[in-house]
């Protein structure tokens, strides 16, 4: 089990928060729902027979796929832009990602009337690019993650304002609804798994439900390769990690003091799947509870799998079902990759 820990110190890519986190709290995030409503969905919280009978044990789906849009991230996006002073909006702001937060940002920022520059590494899926001009971003191409977010600092130089993806107590709290929708929503669960890549929605949602269900127990999941809050919580701090999985939705360089703090005070355990398992569990998700998700979706299943390992069938599960931003070309390609089919 994961200890609580005490503050740390250090400093990230993209001046990435204070040297002295503090946590954000329950009333945080029902501040954050109350900004956001008017702009995101609240996402079906729903039962799974068929994810139920697969596990052998009750199972309840948050559904975030069905986001604007398709991820989670557009509530952390829309917190942040909504935050935005006169001149900030003026100026314009600048995103970095894997895939779903540049759509987020891109898409939410083009409702506002806010210019956006969204910047990916070339990993990053095509129709996230493509998704993320057709809003009206400016998309630019960086070779690494790690580039990717070093070129970040580079725009932030000529004016434009950070949206980030995981490490802003803003787009923390705002994440954190979906975990206030789903205390709201669900009946009794006694597990929560969650993925991680940065680790703002684990951090947002373990802040909620724990506020709502003290004794709930927060797990998350990592995929092998992308592996940043087990390397944060090895070391004691965030540390740079080397990035090979394919789910680059996931794909963190590393995590920030203020993820890091909620994850290591909050969450029960961080979990490792492959990229084989994820991909699997997409698989599953589509035949088993007729899901169309992403890989960063998909690693959930597995997960849970070893939650009952340690757990025992007697518990109640939640699965956030964080995105669905994965073509039929892709989710096809990779489980080739891994001899699935």
């Amino acid at each position: 089990m994961i200890k609580t820990a005490a503050a740390v110190s250090g400093t990230a890519s993209c001046d990435r928060a204070t040297e002295a986190s503090v946590l954000i709290t329950a009333r945080d995030v029902e501040a954050a729902a109350a900004q956001i409503t008017p702009h995101v969905l609240r996402t079906p919280t729903v039962t799974s027979p068929g994810l139920t009978e697969l596990l052998g044990a009750p199972v309840t789906t948050k559904l975030e796929l069905l986001q604007r849009t398709g991820s989670f991230k557009s509530r952390g996006a829309t917190a942040k832009l909504l935050s935005l002073s006169d001149e900030e909006r003026a100026a314009g702001v600048v995103a970095v990602s894997g895939g779903n937060h540049g759509i987020a940002t891109a898409v939410m920022a083009g409702a506002l009337g806010i210019d956006a520059t969204v910047v990916m590494p070339r990993t990053a899926p095509r129709r996230a690019v493509e998704t993320a001009e057709a809003a009206g971003a400016h998309v630019v191409l960086a070779d690494t993650m790690d580039g990717a977010f070093a070129l970040v600092d580079e725009l932030r130089t000529k004016g434009l304002t950070l949206v980030h993806p995981f490490d802003d107590p803003v787009v923390i709290a705002a994440q954190g609804t979906v975990g206030l929708e789903l205390a709201e929503d669900a009946g009794e669960l006694t597990d929560i798994v969650v993925s991680i890549g940065g680790g703002g929605l684990i951090s947002g949602v373990a802040t909620a439900l724990k506020a709502r269900r003290p004794d709930i127990r927060i797990w998350g999941v990592e995929t092998e390769g992308a592996q940043a809050m087990t390397a944060a919580l090895a070391a004691g701090a965030p540390v740079p990690v080397r990035l090979t999985s394919i789910v680059t939705t996931l794909s963190a360089p590393s995590a920030s003091p203020l993820t890091y703090e909620h994850v290591s005070t909050l969450v029960t355990d961080v979990l490792t799947v492959t990229d084989a398992e994820a991909v699997q569990g997409t698989l599953d998700l589509a035949e088993h509870a007729k899901l169309w998700t992403e890989p960063a979706a998909g690693c959930v299943l597995p997960a849970a799998r070893q939650v009952l390992n340690r757990i025992g069938k007697d518990a109640k599960l939640g699965l956030i079902i964080c995105g669905g931003n994965a073509t039929t070309t892709d989710v096809h390609s990779w489980a080739d990759q891994f001899g699935l089919t």
